[in-house]
């Protein structure tokens, strides 16, 4: 079923404001079943990679947010384009590594693809040897 651009912008809306409420079960509730979940990225970073059901999303966070200092992340919201199913959320993110102290900040962009009210997929895109390198203790 063909999904319009006002219920994906909708849910891509309950999605922002959950992850800007650190909210990992409130996001994980707006995921389907099955989803095509893809995060690239170090493999020495363990929420990098894919995930293919809902249950698997909050724990996402909960493994990644302790990474990162308390209070010194910002998310700047740019753009979002909405076109049926798909939303596109683009955004720069900087994080300071708690381990590390190191603060980085990327471009990203976040692909959801919107069916039936539902998150069925998440595509995160950012400068993945940025974020590794804020993680290397050199």
């Amino acid at each position: 079923m063909a999904t319009n651009t006002h219920t994906s912008r909708t849910v891509a809306e309950k999605f922002v404001e959950r992850l800007a409420g650190q909210d990992p079960d409130g996001i994980q509730e707006l995921f389907a079943q099955e989803i095509d979940w893809h995060v690239p990225g170090s493999d020495a970073l363990p929420w990098t990679g894919r995930r293919t059901r809902r249950e698997q999303v909050a724990p996402y966070f909960t493994t990644m947010w302790p990474h990162f200092a308390h209070d010194q992340s910002r998310v700047a919201l740019e753009r979002v384009i909405v076109d049926g199913g798909d939303v596109v959320l683009l955004a720069v993110f900087t994080h300071t590594v708690a381990a590390t102290g190191k603060e980085f900040t990327t471009p990203a962009a976040m692909h959801l693809g919107i069916e039936d009210n539902r998150i069925v997929r998440m595509h995160l895109y950012e400068d993945t040897l940025t974020v590794a390198e804020a993680f290397n203790a050199d």
